[in-house]
């Protein structure tokens, strides 16, 4: 994405103001602020957890019955894939994210964010979902390598850095660290480096999500795809006729809102050979596409958690007293909304019959409330008596708000992406009270870290997903205590 104004204000600066670190990266002892706008983050006082009684009094918390994480949307990429596409960030939602000025630290920010999980006593991690953000088997090999621990050599094609944001890149649209101010000499070829990674110490748990599965997370992978990704040639501006406004155009706002059509028109213009302007880059096999299945069977694999089949929907137990049920929302067809189909609203219910006594806890890439199926899905979760929360990534916003049901309720939740600012990890504990129960949650920074660290000040820089985009939400989205009835 655009720096864009952001630029233009520190365009007379030769390097970026120092961050301060917050050696605790808990919200709860410290936060990460920007006070008077300047861009410049400086730490600030703790966020103490606010009481929210909506759906029920406030009551004493008792018993402990569960303690996990969200880690949700790190896309990490293959920044120097063809596949990458960055180019169509030109065309505006909803290709408003297919460049990020800090995309190349990703593998360190995830890692960052492991080491912050690794000081939680935590029974569960959940990873919800965009754990890539292409679909190629290369970034698999590094996120899954970061979660593993171990070696992690984040590099493609020739060694070192090709593209984009090369020094001699002469676009004005992509930001060069070691030319464009806020100036990072030398980041990239850092971030590019191998280095070890201290991987997840507890059990974690997979959700897919639209760009672990599809390119761009909207476009299906087909063979002419697969030949770009794998290939010598680097679109740097779309076809001429390619835009996102008029009636007869090839890739129209409807085409690309989420629908399947759009791998279809791709497929189309990369069969005939219109791929506007192009340059030559070194080319990898590696970054071949994976087919769904292939995709969902490495997140098993790594994991060691998810049942078999072609749906990543499954479910365990965290800590003594909450049943976990992950659903798989991604339509393998194309587009970035989410879909289930008949087959898994049976299983739902099922599922939910199947916990019992315990409080339930569902987990989705895409929020159930933002589509049609999982709506039907909150439907069947407002029949059972025991329901904590439903709690997805994909928006990469932290929001909170109650869904009152003749039960009671239970509460939606999304959380803050590791791609974007704040860059944040999400902390829950579970308690049974007099009255029912009361899930605390917290949002937590990535652990120090130069990459990771620089990473979230590009992030908060950022014209498109920084400031002007209001991830953090409130303080009642983020570090609060949620009372249920039981």
């Amino acid at each position: 994405m655009l720096l864009a104004a952001v630029l233009a204000m520190l365009s007379g600066l030769a390097c970026g103001a120092p961050v301060e670190r917050d050696p605790a990266p808990s919200t709860l002892l410290g936060t990460l602020r920007d006070p008077d706008g300047d861009g410049y983050l400086q730490r600030e006082a703790r966020e103490p957890l606010l009481d929210r009684t909506e759906l029920a009094p406030r009551a004493p918390a008792q018993a402990t019955i569960g303690r996990f994480a969200q880690l949700s949307d790190a896309h990490v990429s293959d920044e120097e894939s063809p596949a990458r596409l960055e180019a169509l960030d030109r065309l505006g939602s909803p290709f408003s994210s297919a460049f990020r000025p800090q995309e190349a630290l990703e593998p360190r920010v995830l890692a960052a964010a492991t080491r912050t999980l690794n000081r939680e006593r935590l029974d569960a991690v959940v990873e919800t979902g965009d754990l890539v953000d292409g679909a190629q088997a290369n970034e698999y090999a590094t996120a899954l390598s970061v979660l593993s621990g171990g070696s992690v050599d984040p590099d493609s094609g020739r060694p070192g850095y090709e593209g984009v944001q090369a020094a001699g890149s002469a676009d004005p649209f992509f930001y060069r660290p070691a030319v464009d101010p806020p100036r990072h000499r030398g980041i990239l070829a850092a971030a590019e480096r191998t280095f070890m990674a201290p991987g997840l110490r507890v059990p974690w748990y997979p959700v897919t999500g639209n760009h672990d599965l599809l390119v761009a997370g909207i476009l299906a992978p087909t063979p002419p795809l697969n030949a770009l990704a794998v290939g010598a040639r680097r679109i740097v501006e779309p076809p001429s006729g390619v835009r996102l406004t008029g009636s007869t155009t090839d890739l129209s706002a409807a085409a690309l809102d989420g629908r399947p059509q759009a791998a279809l028109l791709a497929d189309r213009l990369l069969r005939e050979g219109r791929l506007g302007i192009t340059q030559p880059v070194a080319a990898d096999p590696r970054r071949h596409l994976l087919p769904a299945t292939a995709a969902v069977d490495r997140l098993r694999a790594a994991s060691r958690h998810g049942t078999g089949g072609e749906r990543l929907d499954y479910t365990f137990d965290i800590g003594r007293g909450v049943r976990a049920i992950v659903l798989d929302a991604v339509s393998r067809n194309g587009g970035s909304g989410g879909t289930l189909s008949a087959k898994q609203l049976r299983w739902l219910r099922r599922a939910l019959r199947g916990a019992g006594s315990r409080w339930v806890v569902v987990f989705s890439h895409q929020p159930l409330q933002s589509f049609p199926a999982g709506r039907r899905a909150l439907t069947l979760l407002d029949a059972h008596p025991r329901v904590l929360a439903a709690i997805a990534g994909h928006t990469h916003r932290n929001r909170i708000e109650p869904h009152r049901t003749r039960q009671g309720g239970y509460w939606l939740i999304t959380s803050a992406s590791l791609v974007d600012f704040p860059q944040q990890v999400r902390v829950y504990v579970a308690r049974e009270t007099s009255g029912g129960a009361v899930l605390e949650t917290w949002m937590a920074d990535t652990a120090p870290d130069p990459l990771a660290d620089t990473a979230r000040e590009l992030g908060h820089l950022d014209a498109q997903g920084g400031r002007p985009g209001g991830f953090s939400g409130g303080h009642t989205d983020r570090n609060v205590r949620l009372y249920v009835r039981g």
